[in-house]
């Protein structure tokens, strides 16, 4: 009769060691081989008439070895399921016995396994975390600069024939020259549109005036500065910040001007920002998107709360991991194996994210957050109105409703679906345990924080 006996080898790490008898597998061996007596075709016997040796002699080797390794497995996870021992991933195997395996000489065998074990642990006390939220209060150049994007975005494209705006869209050949303006061999020549407004002001006046046709010579750092010359050193392949690149000389062909005609500020165009809002005049314009945009800000500071209470939760609630046998899993659980090497570097995200999720699970347990199957299709359903539009679909949303019957049967759409909102429900029930203070910041500022502890 098999068994099985556990044995701690080191913090949250045992070996369970499953014993078989030949009596536990040799039954199922013997029962397998008259099946393949029953279905094996090998020429020159009719199917069913193959003899018992021979199948044996064949196939008696991998049977032997799968209906061996087949028993042991089923009693390892036997007795998890009966036992329920919380631990990580599945059982590793460790030394093998599968070499000796031998069907000319059945015999008891025994089978090692490791285990990792999940930690005990209290996640740590929030009332004592202190969170800001760092709040941006909508300004009207950033309503006047959203009204622009869209007048521009909704707008006819011209062609004058020089140039004479800041907004112009210049499309210009660039091709590598040297000092004195001859072409580089094997330069870099590329073709990219760039705006007016892009160059720095003593090269849009230089500009200023020049048709299709004209050329110009010009060094990077020269010609743009901040983050354009960092986007203009990007576009011809070199590297953001490559202070050496930055003094490369160019010749710049023109090649088109362009110039967008802004959308006039009336009602059919207000109609397409907000259908259905029924605003008629460009104050009401501007209330709508002031309010649109602080939801969007409003939206951002609480995230950046949520990301203060997720690195506050992981940074002071203590745990311990069974870290070689996790990174032992690292090597093995992937399609490809990977080196002890390799799992070593992809450890410390890998333990942190481990932490992150051993956290949020055990306060939604505690909490008892759950999230229901009407909750998850009125989530769905709004994702797909998102997808179309706010479009006026009719009375008739029975195609709707069968649509969202195919999402729920998906298991990949179901599982996101409930992961994104029961994470929403937890950090809004930890938003209400903790305190935070209110701090007005610029709209600069909040991105700054938010990529710098992306997660």
């Amino acid at each position: 009769m098999a068994t099985i006996e556990r044995e701690n080898m080191s913090l949250l790490t045992d070996k369970l060691t499953v014993k078989i008898s030949k009596e536990d597998y040799m039954p199922a061996f013997e029962k397998k081989l008259k099946e393949y007596s029953k279905s094996a075709n090998i020429p020159g016997f009719r199917k069913g008439m193959v003899p018992a040796g021979m199948i044996r002699k064949m196939y008696g080797s991998s049977i032997f070895s799968d209906e061996v390794l087949r028993t042991v497995e089923k009693e390892l996870y036997n007795w998890l399921n009966n036992e329920k021992p919380e631990i990580f991933a599945q059982p590793l195997p460790m030394q093998t016995t599968a070499a000796q395996l031998d069907m000319n000489s059945p015999a008891d065998y025994h089978f090692d396994f490791e285990i990792g074990l999940k930690p005990d642990f209290e996640p740590a006390d929030l009332s004592q975390a202190k969170l800001t939220r760092h709040t941006v209060q909508v300004t009207d150049d950033m309503v006047q600069e959203e009204i622009s994007r869209m007048q521009i975005k909704g707008g006819n494209m011209t062609e004058p024939e020089t140039i004479d705006n800041p907004e112009n869209v210049i499309n210009v050949l660039f091709t590598q020259v040297d000092e004195a303006g001859n072409e580089v061999a094997d330069g870099i020549q590329k073709e990219n549109s760039v705006l007016l407004k892009y160059f720095t002001p003593a090269m849009q006046k230089t500009l200023t005036g020049k048709k299709v046709t004209d050329s110009f010579v010009f060094q990077l750092d020269k010609t743009f500065e901040g983050d354009k010359l960092d986007m203009m050193l990007q576009d011809l392949g070199f590297e953001k910040g490559d202070k050496e690149a930055a003094k490369t000389n160019f010749k710049a062909s023109i090649v088109k001007i362009g110039l967008v005609e802004k959308r006039a500020l009336e009602e059919s165009f207000f109609e397409e920002i907000f259908p259905g809002k029924g605003i008629k005049t460009e104050a009401e314009l501007r209330n709508a998107l002031r309010e649109e945009i602080q939801q969007y800000w409003n939206m951002q500071s609480a995230n950046q709360v949520q990301d203060q209470i997720f690195h506050y939760l992981v940074d002071h609630t203590q745990m311990e991991f069974p870290a070689s046998f996790l990174k032992r899993w690292l090597q093995n659980s992937g399609e490809t194996p990977k080196t002890a090497e390799e799992a070593e570097q992809e450890y410390p995200n890998f333990s942190n994210q481990l932490k992150w999720t051993l956290i949020s699970d055990k306060l939604i347990n505690d909490k008892k957050i759950e999230v229901s199957q009407e909750e998850m299709r009125e989530s769905m359903k709004a994702e797909v109105m998102r997808y179309f539009g706010q479009m006026n679909m009719g009375d008739d949303t029975s195609w709707l409703e069968s649509y969202i019957d195919r999402m729920m049967k998906d298991e990949k759409q179901v599982d996101a679906t409930y992961r994104r909102l029961i994470t929403t429900k937890l950090f809004e029930n930890l938003e209400k345990e903790s305190k935070s203070t209110d701090k007005t910041v610029t709209a600069e500022e909040l991105m700054a924080m938010q990529h710098h502890h992306a997660h």
